[in-house]
């Protein structure tokens, strides 16, 4: 009985497989990256009873866009196709009396009923057909739980530091080698091998190779803040540090790397910032216009000095005197900046009548017309932020008028160099240097 159901079964089964099917794939959800062919049959079909892991010859294999096929035989990988199209497999081992000549493929048939029969009936035999996602998965998450290291350089102050930073945003990767992905991630699944199998690894793989990514950002002259803009050869790096994971194991790539947010330590924030304003002093011509803003702001202060002008003068000169030898050797261009021990023209600090020199003739005095020709005394020049009020036209430098009480006038926003016309937000020109009148 045995040898009588192996012999039917063996007839049943080659006539069941003789005819061709289509294979084809339904779309491909996102979050699916490999899917085994089906074969379509619909309710007029007479091809109910074929085995599912039989392909005949001469069958039709349908690829769709972003779709990449490869068909299996007995384990082995024997076609490819990454096209978008109809395939016909010519060259399947199971024959079908429907494809090429009838009488070779009843041969052939016939043939195989004796194959089958030293199996007990069955095929002998194991052929599929998988479908691999190759479009662009997207939305994967990743985000940094430990600072990593960040080398910032910058050539135009000689910085060179590491720092620590954070980050976080979403990447994209694809399958550009179906056939590496096969044979070393999915293998002959059954069911669809979806991307939360590997994710995991992914992520982790990927962070790690964002450390030598950074450097090689960095070594670019690109700061940190600036990360974000350069997305681009920031992926670039990251595929060349995980090319023999990724591409040549499993024949994927970084598709995209985009960047949320990246931020420093606020200690090391600060210590660059600081880097960068020491750096500045190494220009003469911001030296000397961050001296005199110090002066002009010690002149304010000493001014509303509840002991007196006078004290806060004398304590403003003093320290003017302890760093004279710094600012004598500082190089200074002549009329760049005020003096900051004048307050009035031929005026000073000591005690006792001033005098003043007079334009016309050039004769000393002490009143206030020259003694030689009668010329007025010069007005002295307004004091540093002197302004006038509004309402009832006194001259002040506090923020209250003092007869009346009005606040001073809010500043404008911007402000006109009087040395080079240039317009400022700033209380320096963008263009000289000269401090805000």
């Amino acid at each position: 009985m045995g040898l009588i159901k192996a012999a039917v079964g063996s007839a049943k089964g080659v006539l069941a497989d003789s005819w061709k099917e289509m294979i084809y794939c339904d779309a491909i959800p996102a979050d699916v990256l490999v899917v085994k062919g089906q074969k379509r049959v619909s309710g007029r079909s007479s091809n109910r009873y074929g085995d599912d892991n039989i392909i005949t010859n001469g069958s039709r294999v349908v690829v769709n866009e972003g779709q990449a096929m490869i068909i299996v035989d007995q384990g082995a990988i024997v076609d490819f196709c990454g096209d978008a199209g109809e395939y016909t497999y010519d060259v399947s081992s199971e024959p079908s009396f429907n494809f090429g000549n009838f009488g070779q493929s009843m041969a052939e048939t016939f043939k195989q009923i004796g194959g089958r029969f030293e199996f007990g009936g069955d095929t002998g035999h194991d052929q599929r057909v998988y479908y691999f996602n190759t479009k662009e998965i997207i939305g994967n998450k990743y985000g940094t739980a430990n600072p990593v290291p960040f080398r910032v350089v910058d050539q135009n102050i000689g910085l060179d530091v590491d720092i620590s930073v954070r980050c976080n945003g979403e990447y994209s990767y694809k399958i550009v080698n179906p056939l590496l992905f096969y044979k070393n991630v999915c293998g002959n699944v059954e069911q669809p091998y979806s991307r939360s199998e590997i994710d995991s690894q992914l992520k982790s793989e990927l962070l790690t190779a964002l450390q030598p990514a950074f450097a090689k950002i960095s070594a670019m002259g690109v700061r940190y803040s600036a990360v974000p803009a350069h997305t681009q050869e920031l992926a670039d790096a990251l595929n060349d540090e995980l090319d023999s994971k990724w591409r040549d194991l499993r024949g994927i790539e970084v598709a995209s790397f985009g960047v949320n947010s990246i931020t420093a330590s606020p200690e090391d924030e600060q210590m660059i910032k600081n880097l960068q304003r020491t750096a500045t002093m190494r220009n003469a011509d911001m030296r000397q216009a961050v001296i005199a803003d110090a002066t002009a702001e010690a002149m304010k202060t000493a001014a509303g000095n509840e002991g007196g002008a006078m004290n806060g003068f004398f304590g403003m000169n003093m320290a003017g005197m302890a760093g004279g030898t710094a600012m004598a050797n500082q190089p200074a261009q002549a009329g760049a900046y005020p003096n900051q021990y004048a307050v009035a023209q031929g005026g000073g600090f000591a005690g006792g009548a001033t005098t003043w020199t007079c334009p016309k003739c050039g004769h000393e005095n002490t009143g206030k017309f020259c003694n030689e020709c009668g010329t007025p005394k010069p007005a002295p020049a307004p004091a540093a932020g002197e302004w006038t009020c509004p309402k009832c036209g006194k001259k002040n430098t506090g923020k209250f008028c003092g007869d009346c009480g009005t606040p001073k006038p809010a500043e404008p926003a911007t402000w006109t160099c009087p040395k080079c016309g240039h317009e400022n937000e700033g209380k320096f020109c963008n263009e000289c240097g000269t401090p805000r009148p």
